[in-house]
């Protein structure tokens, strides 16, 4: 999809420097990447118009606000066709910060972020063992995560190894 999107290199260093800080100012990027600012709020114009910048998010640290546990959640389907209906009832479960439809062993995987084992209680077996559809769930609680990041865009490795 991305051949027919017409992105050049700035394009995708704009992308980069973005994901990587969201809240650098137009004119600091454009200082950093050699044009001006003006031109770096026309590329992001057209990137929001083509759908690639969805706005931007504040990156907070959940576990300063309290928010301890974190926990995956591999749902097994009792059929793949309810995938639909089951993904609208779980998007009403606040705790649910993540929602794949996946392969394997899943229908699919969740990702829940609570305040401490009681609340994640609460999750498993007041919200979710209610929606019909779920035959059977296995969690798995996160220890420590090593690390998070953006992927890093393959156009910009590929042209600068080229």
């Amino acid at each position: 999809m991305s051949s027919n999107l017409n992105l050049d290199k700035l394009d995708y260093q704009i992308i980069q420097a973005m994901m990587d800080n969201a809240n650098i100012s137009y004119a600091d990027l454009g200082k950093k990447l050699f044009v001006s600012g003006g031109t770096i709020h026309v590329r992001i114009k057209k990137l929001q118009d083509l759908g690639i910048v969805r706005g931007t998010k504040l990156q907070v640290d959940q576990k300063v606000l309290g928010y301890d546990v974190i926990a995956f959640i591999g749902i097994y389907l009792e059929k793949s066709s309810l995938y639909d209906n089951v993904a609208t009832q779980l998007k009403k479960i606040p705790e649910i910060v993540r929602l794949n439809y996946t392969t394997g062993n899943y229908s699919m995987f969740a990702e829940v972020v609570c305040k401490d084992i009681a609340q994640l209680k609460f999750v498993l077996h007041d919200e979710l063992q209610k929606i019909k559809g779920i035959e059977r769930t296995d969690t798995i609680i996160s220890l420590e995560e090593s690390f998070s990041r953006s992927v890093q865009l393959l156009e910009l490795r590929k042209k600068s190894t080229q």
